[in-house]
């Protein structure tokens, strides 16, 4: 049943990039945290995201703090998005205000399928 809970069925797979998001929320919790965030997309409308990532366990030793990203600031997020379209998915990466990046706790390909 782990492997279960923890397959990628529900994504694409290849990631896809988004250049430009603000942070509405960052959850740093078990088993899995997330970051919600607004990006506006070609026709100027506001999309809302959520993205899933490891626990903070697995995100520490990758540099990760429940500070890493806040509310409000500017993202890139690489992200394997859910095969129905919906604006969720789960993380690859993100880069953060400082230029830093940081890589979920899975290690998938990330080479982008094209930009957003």
């Amino acid at each position: 049943t782990a492997f279960a809970h923890h397959g990628n069925v529900a994504y694409q797979d290849k990631p896809i990039d988004i250049k430009s998001g603000t942070v509405t929320k960052f959850i740093w919790t078990n088993p899995h945290s997330f970051i919600m965030f607004d990006v506006t997309n070609d026709k100027g409308e506001v999309e809302h995201w959520a993205v899933e990532a490891g626990s903070p366990s697995a995100l520490s030793p990758r540099g990760w703090t429940k500070n890493s990203v806040k509310p409000g600031d500017t993202i890139a997020v690489t992200v394997f998005q859910a095969r129905n379209g919906n604006t969720v998915g789960r993380l690859a990466k993100i880069v953060c205000p400082d230029g830093k990046m940081l890589h979920d706790s899975q290690d998938r390909d990330t080479q982008p399928a094209g930009g957003q």
